[in-house]
């Protein structure tokens, strides 16, 4: 039988309804007390389904923090690149990237237990290779775009000569998370403030 307003099979929308849950609640729970403190005891918990019901979505825990893991990069890219590639301007681009990437997302509280990737990174660095490198190669894409939109503009003739673009990414991405360490322990909102416009001045620096 099909839904008559999605044109899917009840049950599998019954299953990808489930499947959402799962990810949704593991997200929060993961963001708060840590992948390793959080027990398929919490999850279950959490999702009110038994053990079957939830091992007939995902294998192990390990696949469930990676369904979680592309969440959570769904939601950050939604709230974090939103006007920003419209800009034509890439120095524009930056400082709404920075700004939206602080506000939108870090001061947003979107995540219960403050920003998803550095939590995890910390965490997992040292304990779990395949997916603390999976995270660090995220921080890596988001630093080689920043130097991208740095090359447009110095193309553009926007920037001052002579400037390492690699180095000038590198240190924004390093703000960002310095940034969101203070916040998630702090839940200041000065410091949102403070590297927004730090960072602003820095980017205006860099324009010839």
């Amino acid at each position: 039988m099909k839904n008559i307003f999605t044109g899917r099979d009840i049950v599998s929308d019954k299953g990808y309804i489930t499947k959402r849950n799962i990810i949704e609640k593991s997200l929060q729970l993961f963001s708060v007390k840590g992948y390793y403190n959080t027990s398929i005891s919490d999850i279950l918990a959490a999702t009110n389904l038994t053990k079957g019901g939830l091992y007939g979505h995902f294998a192990s825990k390990a696949d469930i923090w990676q369904a979680v893991y592309d969440e959570a990069v769904c939601i950050w890219r939604e709230r974090v690149f939103s006007g920003v590639r419209d800009r034509t301007d890439p120095m524009i681009r930056i400082t709404k990237f920075i700004e939206n990437d602080l506000r939108n997302y870090l001061g947003a509280d979107v995540f219960e237990g403050g920003c998803f990737f550095l939590n995890m990174l910390v965490e997992l660095s040292g304990q779990s290779d395949p997916m603390s490198k999976q995270i660090l190669r995220g921080f890596v894409r988001i630093s080689k775009l920043i130097q991208a939109w740095l090359d447009q503009a110095a193309d553009q003739g926007l920037l001052k000569p002579g400037l390492n673009h690699k180095e000038i990414a590198n240190f924004i991405v390093i703000s960002l998370n310095g940034a969101a360490a203070l916040y998630t322990s702090t839940r200041d909102d000065t410091i949102v403030d403070q590297t927004i416009e730090q960072l602003g001045f820095y980017v205006r620096q860099l324009k010839a």
